[in-house]
């Protein structure tokens, strides 16, 4: 049985998009607070008369509503890791036997111990994991009955949306925090100079100790799996559509093959814009093809760099304005298409805009492990 104290485990990652070659795949504890008690009133009739703010009781009763159709599939995670330290982090109820949280909460673990809220620790064993989107399935005998699997959203959430997070921060079990869905094509940087796409922001408190926990509407579908807080109001998690893309393949094989082009990539500037003529200021410009990689002999990187503003800018690459017919008018875009909407050994169409005329290329998608 693993000790009981809590600890507090760093998260992985910092908000930003990544630019590098595999970009497309290419706390202290709260103190006490003293209120000044205000003194009783002796004065006259003709004193102010005393109002308080009316709680909004819907409001509160979805809330309450959400967290017990979820927490009881919401489980508390404790690592022992090869090298003797402790860990905690949250996981949540994914089938009959499985569980899934990140891939750091779980990494170099040499024990691992669940808990549900009904009961006492229980040892479960990795199924696989994925470090490029920081998820990792986690097996166990069985649940409890009431711990039942957690649905997923079938699509993109609308900025706005209300989201609860549940799990255990700092080891403090059964967790929960309100917000919005604040952002969403976010980007996570990942192992490698590869980025994790499609992530989702929101601003409900995300703490050490969430990691791996449920990001849920007021539905109790999951939305996203938490992985990092990136100062105040900012939390990031896995989308569902990359969790539900990812984890069946954990299952399956315990490991996960990422679409890969193997290029370098930027955003197109206006100096970009300027220093290669384009007719607009979009699209993802290619800065590098990897020899050997798949898109070596198909697309086409810069040939040189010319000055703008005393800045030097590249030239004579291809500007990826669609793939697979969505528009990329940034990385991220590029980034979540590739993600989502492309498999590994089969073509995919991709357009640039190359020497004043669109083209459409066909390129097989390649491995990201074959980069490694």
């Amino acid at each position: 049985m693993p000790p009981e104290e809590l600890s507090r485990r760093r998260f992985l990652g910092l908000l930003g998009a990544s630019t590098a070659l595999g970009a497309a795949g290419c706390a202290d504890s709260p103190s006490a607070e003293t209120v000044d008690p205000v003194p009783s009133d002796t004065g006259t009739d003709d004193s102010p008369e005393l109002t308080t703010d009316t709680p909004d009781v819907d409001a509160q009763s979805r809330y309450t509503d959400v967290y017990r159709s979820v927490s009881d599939s919401v489980v508390q995670i404790r690592v022992i890791t090869t090298l003797g330290s402790a860990g905690t982090g949250s996981g949540f109820v994914y089938d009959d036997t499985h569980l899934v949280t990140n891939e750091h909460v779980v990494a170099d673990a040499q024990e691992l111990y669940v808990r549900y809220p009904s009961t006492g620790w229980r040892q479960a064993s990795v199924v696989g994991t994925d470090l490029h989107s920081d998820l990792a399935v986690l097996s166990v005998d069985a649940h409890p009955s009431a711990a039942d699997p957690l649905s997923f959203v079938d699509r993109e959430p609308a900025i706005g949306t209300e989201v609860v997070a549940i799990g255990n921060p700092y080891g403090l079990s059964g967790s929960v925090s309100a917000g919005i869905v604040s952002g969403v094509d976010r980007t996570l940087a990942g192992p490698n100079n590869f980025s994790i796409p499609d992530t989702i922001q929101t601003d409900a408190a995300v703490n050490p100790g969430n990691s791996g926990g449920p990001l849920v509407n007021l539905g109790g579908e999951v939305v996203g799996l938490i992985s990092a807080g990136r100062g105040d109001n900012i939390g990031l998690a896995i989308s569902s559509a990359l969790t539900r893309r990812v984890v069946p393949s954990l299952i399956e094989t315990g490991s996960y093959e990422h679409p890969y082009l193997g290029i370098g990539l930027r955003d197109v500037t206006p100096a970009v814009a300027r220093a290669n003529d384009l007719p607009e200021i979009s699209g993802v410009y290619v800065t590098q093809v990897l020899e050997g990689s798949p898109s070596d002999g198909v697309l086409q990187g810069a040939t040189g760099e010319t000055t703008v503003d005393g800045r030097p800018v590249p030239v004579g690459g291809d500007v990826i304005t669609h793939i697979e017919g969505e528009p990329t008018p940034i990385s991220q875009q590029l980034a979540s298409v590739l993600a989502l909407q492309t498999e590994v050994g089969q073509p995919a169409t991709i357009r640039v805009w190359r020497d004043g005329t669109a083209e459409d290329l066909q390129v097989t998608i390649g491995s990201r492990d074959d980069a490694n």
